[in-house]
């Protein structure tokens, strides 16, 4: 593992670039398929499609498969994460510009740092993370608040509201992935959430009545090569990236993407999506990423715990980008 750590310059390079901004450009595919594809059938095919590849390369390398309890575990947080995480961000961006949507969803550190404190007891609510906090909901309240003179227009409370729950479903699952039993092998674990995230979106897909009158073969080449990005650039590209980049750089250092995501999803949607970019937008943008970056980088209540602790939480994190964006 040591000697794994000597990686060449422009392989890390390339790695963070993949991270930064195939993830951060995949909110912007999300706007384009759902506008023709049902959202949770978009999701739903993209993490059947993604899973699967994942979990037949992992029995390829003679990884184990979850066991009954694991699998358990694998649902619960897959139910979190793909249905009530992802489901509702697909949902969403069919009002919401992919820009503010990925905006809105950086606030999952403030909840997750809620979690730390209040479920996992591993934080303290210091007077920074307060400030920060602070500034994560100013951040909202400018993106939302119509009496706000900052022009643009705001987010309505209904489609907030579902980015906000979205945001809160994926801290949960993170604080539960630490307490529940999981397979050690992080990539075995992310391939069957999103594989057993998938199918229960096929389900919520039908309980929704998402498959009537919808017609493939009226779904535009724009729809189709979105949804062919999402499932090869942003999941498997990405997540491949993002696991070689945890055993080369540290997780603080790799989980730095939670802050540039945002930024890069909404310069994407601005000069290629068309997107609005109003002080709106650039004010809601700026205190969100300043909230995540004092949470991210506010030192942990245990620090004989703080490495693995650190660690899973980025992995969970990149689990929504790989298994996910």
């Amino acid at each position: 593992m040591a000697a794994e750590r000597y990686a060449p310059l422009w392989k890390i390079l390339l790695a963070f670039a993949i991270i930064y901004f195939v993830w951060g450009s995949t909110f912007l595919a999300i706007r384009v398929g759902v506008h023709e594809v049902p959202p949770f059938l978009l999701a739903a095919v993209r993490f059947l499609v993604a899973g699967f590849v994942l979990v037949v390369w992992t029995v390829a390398q003679g990884e184990r498969m979850p066991t009954a309890r694991q699998w358990c575990s694998v649902v619960l947080i897959a139910l979190l994460i793909f249905v009530f995480d992802y489901g509702l961000l697909f949902r969403a961006e069919q009002h919401v510009p992919s820009g503010i949507a990925a905006v809105m969803m950086a606030t999952i550190p403030a909840f997750m740092a809620l979690s730390e404190i209040f479920i996992l007891r591993t934080q303290q609510l210091t007077l920074r993370l307060f400030l920060a906090l602070v500034i994560g909901i100013a951040g909202v309240a400018a993106l939302t608040i119509h009496s706000l003179n900052l022009g643009g227009t705001p987010v309505s409370v209904k489609d907030a509201v579902t980015l906000i729950a979205a945001s809160l479903s994926w801290s949960v699952a993170s604080a539960l992935t630490r307490k529940l039993p999981l397979p050690e092998s992080k990539v075995v674990s992310s391939g069957t959430q999103m594989l057993a995230g998938g199918v229960l979106l096929t389900l919520g897909s039908a309980a929704l009545g998402e498959f009537h009158g919808f017609h493939p073969m009226a779904v535009s080449r724009g729809a189709w090569l979105a949804l062919l990005y999402l499932v090869v650039a942003g999941s498997i590209i990405g997540f491949t990236a993002y696991v070689w980049l945890l055993h080369h750089e540290s997780p603080t250092r790799v989980g730095t993407y939670a802050y540039v995501n945002p930024v890069v999803a909404v310069i994407v949607g601005y000069f290629l999506g068309g997107e609005v970019l109003g002080a709106r937008t650039v004010v809601g943008t700026l205190f969100i990423v300043a909230s995540v970056i004092m949470i991210t980088t506010t030192p942990s209540k245990k620090p004989a715990n703080s490495h693995d602790g650190q660690l899973e939480s980025v992995m969970v994190s990149g689990a929504k980008d790989a298994e996910v964006q």
